[in-house]
């Protein structure tokens, strides 16, 4: 068995690529399958969202930051869409093997836990950067509005789907259930997307919500996606590179914890 074990490891060597090529591979074409859901079902949202606001409050609402509401509120909504479908490819991916039982066809092959982890990412990060195009694609042709920093504005998406990826996967995880997913996602992840600046600038807030609402790394996704898109923001976008990236590493590595254990992966 020894012997068995290390051919493996030299016949894979220090990263099976083959094997984290097909898992990525697997997790987005799951999305792309069915992409009037998962891609043209959330434009259709983040069309709607805009369309709300302009109708009821857009025309009367004084400048935010020095631009029209509907632009300063455009990064937002269109952040907001990728860490949701991130979270949602992910998520699903992972309750979805479990309820139906066929997770050991993940956990079986020749992968470290490294690997899968990063293999549901990339479908994640994947779906996240397909949705962000799309949506910015539509933000041009409806508001003229052009990315005033498209670096920041991509580092600020990978970073989305990338911490909201990982989220997903560890709530994945952790639920037995579909409603213990559906609590996961109304409790923890709404939340944290609507309180967030997605609606407005945290400077309107008073001491107490601003102080907390900067201890909320959604806010700093979406302030630096503002940042990138329209060139205004509440903080740093250097500031929020570093929280949304540190936050990133935290939960990817407790996930990661969870797939090496196999918790509530194997019996």
């Amino acid at each position: 068995m020894q012997n068995s074990a290390e051919q493996t490891a030299r016949r894979f060597g220090a990263v099976n690529w083959m094997g984290l090529y097909t898992l990525a591979q697997r997790e987005t074409l799951r999305f792309l399958a069915v992409w009037t859901q998962t891609i043209l079902a959330p434009l259709v949202t983040a069309g709607l969202f805009l369309l709300i606001f302009n109708i009821a409050i857009g025309p009367s609402r004084p400048d935010v930051m020095g631009v029209p509401f509907l632009v300063f509120l455009a990064p937002g909504i269109m952040m907001m869409t990728v860490i949701q479908n991130a979270f949602a490819n992910t998520s699903s991916s992972m309750v979805i093997s479990k309820v139906q039982g066929n997770i050991v066809d993940t956990l079986m092959p020749p992968l470290s836990p490294l690997e899968i982890l990063l293999g549901y990412l990339a479908g994640g990060i994947a779906r996240g950067i397909l949705i962000a195009c799309v949506v910015a694609v539509a933000l041009a042709l409806v508001l003229g509005i052009v990315p005033q920093n498209i670096i920041i504005a991509m580092i600020f998406v990978v970073l989305g789907g990338a911490f909201m990826g990982a989220l997903g996967l560890f709530a994945g995880i952790f639920a037995n259930k579909f409603d213990q997913m559906a609590a996961i996602t109304n409790f923890i992840v709404t939340p944290l997307a609507f309180l967030s600046g997605t609606f407005y600038s945290v400077q309107a807030l008073p001491p107490v919500l601003n102080r907390l609402t900067h201890l909320n790394p959604v806010f700093y996704l979406i302030d630096g996606l503002r940042y990138g898109m329209i060139g205004v923001s509440d903080s740093s976008p250097w500031l929020g590179m570093v929280v949304c990236s540190f936050a990133t590493l935290v939960i990817g590595v407790i996930t990661w914890h969870m797939l090496r254990t196999g918790y509530r992966l194997k019996a």
